[in-house]
Parts: structure tokens; C-alpha cells; sequence
């Protein structure tokens, strides 16, 4: 068996969050979120991202799991010190919850691996201090 020739650590996730007001109804129990996500190779490989899962937990503890193919109805080719960006919503139940998960990608060769979501926020304006 031979060295994967991608390690996980080179890819790089990073997540920027916002509450959107305009689609959200608070009376009604429903929290509209933006979630943008940039994901940097750092590899020396060309990265393909097939599909995602998702692990969304809202304030009183309730989880929904996710699966699905690519991102935003892409399955993005991210070279060599590439970055690529998307963004995507989420609707809560309560004011405030968490996302993480994975994303499963593969390697021009088709070398499969798996890169971890870090956990991020959603959360309305000041609910957190």
C-alpha cells in the first residue's frame, strides 16, 4: 500500500457565516443563514470535491445529517494552490446552531479522501456575547 499522495491537513476550509433577516421569521421559529466557504489546496495535486455531508445541530440538541453530491450542484476541480468558493443556506429552528462534517474528494488519480469540516456558528446578531 502505497503514501496517499494528499494529505488532508493541505486542504484548507475556511467559513464566514450571516443571519438573513429579510428571510427569516422569528415569530414563526425559522432562522435564515448564509454560509460561504473557501476551500484552499495546498497540495501538490489537483482536487476534485464529489460529494458533502453535513451534521446541522440546533440549540436544543436536534440533528439533521445531510448527504449529498458536490457543492451548490458543482463537483469543483481546485488545482494546485486554487481556492474555491461557494455559498449555501440553512434554515434553524431556534436562533442559534452549529454545522459541521466532511467533504469527499479525489485526486486526479482517483485517490479518495476525506476532508473535515471544522465546526462553525449560526447565530443571530448579539444572541452570543
Amino acid at each position: 500500500m502505497s503514501e496517499s499522495t494528499v494529505d488532508p491537513n493541505q486542504i484548507t476550509i475556511k467559513v464566514k457565516t450571516e443571519y438573513l433577516d429579510e428571510q427569516s421569521e422569528p415569530e414563526k421559529q425559522c432562522f435564515a443563514f448564509r454560509y460561504t466557504i473557501s476551500i484552499h489546496n495546498a497540495s501538490n495535486w489537483p482536487i476534485q470535491l464529489l460529494a458533502r455531508h453535513w451534521v446541522i445541530t440546533n440549540a436544543d440538541a436536534q440533528q439533521e445529517e445531510i448527504h449529498g453530491e458536490g457543492v451548490i450542484g458543482e463537483k469543483p476541480v481546485i488545482g494546485t494552490n486554487a481556492t474555491y468558493s461557494y455559498s449555501s443556506h440553512c434554515v434553524l429552528n431556534t436562533p442559534i446552531g452549529s454545522m459541521s462534517g466532511s467533504y469527499h474528494m479525489v485526486t486526479t488519480t482517483g485517490e479518495a479522501f476525506q476532508v473535515p469540516i471544522p465546526r462553525f456558528t449560526l447565530a443571530i446578531p448579539n444572541v452570543l456575547h
